[in-house]
């Protein structure tokens, strides 16, 4: 159907509500974020929709859930904002997704293109703005080109490396009356496998290893993919670890996980990297902090991915395996099973790194050491539960001492590692599984950063429990500042009463003030249902006993065996 068709009689609508019915085409169920008077058309259309719109209170919290939306289901959550100030607040979760590799929408509005009553009042570039942020940045110009251009967004957001895509709908346009013109119906798109000859290289390569290691890096938590990584570890029975974003990506009870890279050097699991004469490395993002630093003397590595190997100065592969993972692994499975006489010549490194990682994971002390709040978690979420993690000290503790069982149940930001995106991510996660516990793990800088989502948290009746871990700083950069040797100076603030400030919202609020505590305040918030508040005092006295004393010490003993 065209536009000529409107002489003929074809009932007409406006463009906001095509743009509305394209969303519906493509499977959008939830818009997030805070609609202005430019939306107003949009608003009206998704009122009649059977889209829901979840009203937030901070456009960045909407990003931040649209993100995680992407990031759990593989399609493209949406946000929603005005133009200029609330466009602009959509940009670090732009930024976050654009990194994280976590499909998005982005749909802002604009002042009228077509003439301009009120100057250049709330007018930003925000197309311009957004364009180093996203895969794509563009304004809809005409209410006819809308069907193919959503189609396009959507398509590019998923396509790999998934990311954002920023739609700018202007006031007048989404006014404009246009024809009921045909939806465009999305296709799937099926990815070549590897080349013969790449999967054959990689194959002799990692024969020809005498203590090979598999890491699986952030693209190993592309929802799709967890059976094919598991079945891959499975038959080649090689030891894996992983990057922080990585984790959970390979079932559990495999008995080959040695460890998770919290740090890029020198803790207990790079006694295995550092062995390690191959490293296959599986979709390994170089936007996440390093896992370990390639140098001249150091082991081959084989990158696997969906596209090439960005090549830094510290991640620089020998070879490539460039195609659809899931089906070129097991293709390069059928090579290597059986066959590897040297896949377990690491294994026995795995209970001393773990050992030393879980180390005093049970200690009595109070306030809690990180260690034990990681343990006490660990005992009240189910291998199905969801933890999501703000940015913090505290999320290097996770990293290395919470097990993983079941892909995409530890949500942390290794990319972008912004904070304020830990309660927004947990509410995302509550709201896709409501079946399932979801627990939002903040320090009480990065919680007060989105704080206010309590509300919304609230009002969507959400069963959900947020964990505040309170020192009174920012603690990360105050860890490094000391470690650094400047002056304890400038991260310290105070905290409001955080049980009166739950309870402020209607939710609950808990104060843990024993070292036993936490893991039965726990147990009664997720067994009561309904948004809890826990907070915990934290001692972060570990961070250099153990990040650096422990570990330097480690640096100097005799090199291990086995």
């Amino acid at each position: 159907m065209t536009l000529s068709d409107h002489s003929k009689g074809v009932p007409a609508m406006n463009a906001a509500e095509l743009l509305v019915r394209c969303l519906e085409n493509e499977g959008v169920d939830r818009i997030f974020g805070i609609p202005g008077e430019e939306n107003l058309d949009v608003v009206e259309a998704l009122r009649r929709s059977s889209i829901e719109l979840v009203l937030t209170r901070h456009e960045q919290s909407a990003a931040f859930m649209a993100a995680t939306h992407g990031r759990l289901t593989g399609r493209p959550g949406v946000c929603i904002s005005t133009l200029g100030p609330g466009a602009l607040n959509l940009s670090t979760g732009a930024a976050y997704a654009h990194l994280g590799a976590m499909p998005m929408i982005l749909i802002t509005g604009q002042k009228p293109i077509l003439s301009s009553r009120q100057a250049r009042f709330q007018v930003v570039d925000v197309v311009a703005a957004m364009k180093p942020l996203t895969k794509m940045s563009r304004q809809i110009v005409s209410g006819s080109v809308i069907p193919t251009l959503v189609r396009d967004a959507f398509r590019v957001a998923m396509e790999e490396r998934p990311g954002p895509v920023h739609l700018e709908l202007p006031e007048d346009i989404a006014g404009e009356e246009v024809p009921e013109l045909a939806m465009v119906p999305p296709h799937p798109i099926e990815l070549p496998v590897a080349p013969v000859a790449a999967l054959d290289r990689a194959a002799a390569m990692i024969l020809a290893a005498e203590r090979p290691l598999v890491m699986m890096g952030a693209v190993a938590s592309r929802p799709r993919l967890a059976s094919s990584l598991s079945d891959f570890v499975r038959r080649t029975q090689i030891p894996f670890f992983t990057t922080q974003t990585g984790k959970g990506s390979v079932a559990g009870g495999s008995n080959l996980y040695m460890g998770t890279a919290a740090l890029s050097e020198r803790d207990y699991v790079h006694e295995a990297i550092d062995r390690a004469d191959l490293i296959l490395a599986i979709g390994h993002d170089t936007v996440e902090k390093p896992p370990f630093i390639m140098g001249e003397r150091g082991p081959k590595v084989i990158h696997v991915g969906y596209t090439p190997a960005n090549v830094e100065q510290v991640f620089f592969p020998h070879a490539e395996v460039v195609g659809d993972v899931g089906p070129s692994l097991a293709l390069l499975a059928d090579r290597l099973e059986g066959k590897l006489k040297t896949a377990s010549a690491l294994a026995p490194l795995r209970q001393r790194i773990l050992d030393r990682i879980l180390d005093r994971a049970t200690e009595s002390r109070f306030p809690l050491t990180p260690q034990r709040i990681v343990h006490d978690v660990r005992q009240v979420i189910p291998e199905d539960g969801i933890v999501a993690l703000d940015n913090g000290m505290y999320k290097i503790w996770f990293a290395r001492n919470y097990r993983t069982h079941v892909a995409n149940t530890l949500l942390l930001d290794n990319a972008l590692a912004t904070m304020g995106a830990g309660l927004p991510s947990a509410m995302m996660a509550a709201l896709l599984h409501p079946e399932r516990r979801v627990l939002a793990v903040c320090g009480d800088g990065g919680f007060m950063m989105n704080s206010q989502e309590m509300e919304t948290a609230v009002r969507l009746k959400l069963n959900l429990v947020v964990l505040i871990l309170e020192d009174g700083a920012y603690g990360m950069i105050r860890w490094k500042q000391a470690v650094d040797d400047f002056a304890d100076w400038g991260l310290t603030f105070g905290n409001p009463d955080f049980v009166k400030y739950a309870d402020a919202y209607g939710a609950t609020g808990w104060r843990v003030e024993t070292a036993d505590g936490l893991a039965p305040t726990l147990e009664k918030a997720f067994g009561a249902g309904g948004v809890h508040l826990v907070t915990v005092p934290v001692d972060y006295s570990e961070n250099t006993r153990v990040l650096v004393d422990e570990l330097r010490n480690r640096d100097q003993a005799p090199p291990a065996q086995g």
